[in-house]
């Protein structure tokens, strides 16, 4: 019987953390580049990041310079390491074409981006608990069908692998749809997101809520990837289930959320290695990363 394959370790390294909610994020360039060096010696074959500017609420357009910088110094050493950035969720005047425009330059630049697909629009939804700034934001987020259409042809004719972002069940059956009619790209990973205590969305973190995405995803040959958004992928028993169930997994300070311990991103990579190690589906190296989920 073949060994069974290696699981992908993704580190989504700040997101829109702030320095006064954990000291350890890092948002500079160089506080960039030095987390995902630590953090791809530690395990982590795929690194996603943020710059300094908003999902929502503020400009649509984000800039691609700070993505080149940090992106150029990473390839330097780690050649071939998978990459992807975030983008602004649509609001009531944006287009798709401004607010994807960042990645089209990233991918003109030459430094190969893993496109990103929110698959839908989410409601954020914040329990009674949060901090009143929190609670009081009345927007949603993401992408309405007519833009996912978009982002998903500009992937197919340009060969571009996408990384996939499935936060609610309906964002999946919209993929899955795309899947039956042939119009995904060659080169998808979907990314299922369980819902932790942070933020009120989706399928919570538990073992039936995995078991419904992966029953949806029975008999399609997809590609996946699990996360706990709000939560903690490694406390929640997600990642290790995920390696049982032969998916991938994501971790990292933009997830992350377990108080009152304020974590660093490669001690959350060195948990779901060690997890990996034990059950037999070793850390993928750089190299082996873009077969294993793109092919």
């Amino acid at each position: 019987m073949p060994a069974p394959p290696p699981t992908v370790v993704e580190i989504a390294l700040n997101g829109m953390v702030t320095k006064a909610q954990n000291p350890n994020v890092p948002r500079t360039v160089d506080e960039i580049v030095e987390d995902g060096l630590r953090c791809v010696d530690a395990g982590a074959s795929v690194v996603h990041h943020h710059n300094d500017e908003p999902n929502f609420g503020g400009a649509t357009r984000h800039c691609a310079g700070p993505y080149i910088d940090v992106w150029t110094r990473l390839r330097a050493t780690r050649p071939g390491l998978l990459l992807h950035p975030t983008m602004a969720g649509a609001t009531a005047d944006s287009t798709i074409e401004e607010r994807f425009a960042h990645v089209v330059e990233l991918s003109d630049a030459g430094l190969s981006p893993v496109a990103t697909c929110d698959a839908g629009t989410l409601a954020l939804a914040f329990p009674a608990a949060a901090p009143q700034g929190v609670r009081g934001l009345p927007q949603t987020f993401g992408n309405p069908a007519t833009d996912v259409d978009w982002i998903l042809r500009w992937c197919r004719e340009g060969d571009v692998p996408v990384h996939i972002s499935i936060f609610e069940p309906g964002f999946l059956r919209l993929i899955l749809a795309h899947h039956r009619a042939g119009s995904l790209p060659r080169q998808v990973k979907i990314q299922l997101y369980l819902g932790g205590d942070r933020m009120l969305f989706g399928l919570p973190a538990t073992t039936t809520g995995l078991a419904a995405y992966l029953d949806m995803l029975d008999g399609t040959g997809l590609t996946w990837m699990a996360a706990v958004f709000g939560g903690d992928v490694v406390a929640s028993g997600i990642a290790a289930l995920t390696i049982e169930r032969g998916g991938h997994v994501r971790v990292g300070l933009e997830d992350h959320h377990a108080p009152p311990r304020q974590a660093r991103n490669v001690e959350l990579v060195a948990e779901v290695v060690e997890l990996c190690r034990t059950a037999g589906r070793p850390a993928a190296s750089v190299e082996e990363a873009p077969k294993l989920l793109f092919g």
